[in-house]
């Protein structure tokens, strides 16, 4: 039943969306997402600044928590293909993903990080939220991921980007309380 609901929305969306202008940007802005690169390279930007690196941290966290539990556990493990795979007519303007479907990475470590720069900096979480929104979307115009899957990258995404920001809190506090209590030496 949830197949049946995921091609109908894609069909839709290859009905009703399609046109010259989304067909050359999507492909560009799916990139976006790709091996969480861009969320790594602001991890690292973060990191490197005293003021930013908690956030640099949570989101280093999360991206980790992405690769584990989304690539490495949850994709094998549920093993889902693609609609591209069932659905082998649909016109592509990516490569066909070799790796299984379920949940979308991309859609995964994009909402890790918006939801993590939402928590420390709304002016980056606010950005980072809408560059998740369209990769998202983006990953169901190509036709290579289920709405279901979007839907679970983007749940998860959260719940990680939540703990980890959450898990780096509790660091933070802890290492803050551990320097009060230390004996001061002249």
């Amino acid at each position: 039943m949830i197949q049946t609901l995921d091609f109908a929305v894609l069909d839709r969306i290859q009905a009703y969306c399609r046109c010259e202008l989304l067909d050359m940007l999507m492909p560009k802005l799916t990139l976006l997402g790709e091996y969480g690169a861009l969320w790594i390279a602001l991890a690292l930007i973060l990191l490197l600044r005293k003021r930013t690196r908690q956030s640099g941290l949570a989101l280093s966290a999360g991206l980790l928590g992405s690769l584990l539990i989304g690539n490495l556990l949850l994709k094998p493990l549920i093993a889902r293909p693609r609609p591209c795979w069932i659905n082998e007519s649909a016109e592509l303007l990516v490569a066909a993903p070799q790796d299984y479907s379920f949940p979308s990475g991309h859609t995964l470590s994009c909402f890790i990080a918006a939801t993590v720069l939402l928590r420390y900096d709304r002016r980056l979480g606010i950005p980072a939220l809408a560059i998740a929104c369209v990769v998202a979307f983006s990953r169901l115009y190509l036709y290579v991921h289920f709405p279901s899957d979007v839907l679970a990258g983007a749940a998860l995404g959260v719940v990680i980007g939540c703990f980890a920001a959450w898990l780096t809190d509790r660091v933070y506090a802890r290492r803050l309380t551990r320097e009060e209590e230390a004996p001061i030496i002249l």
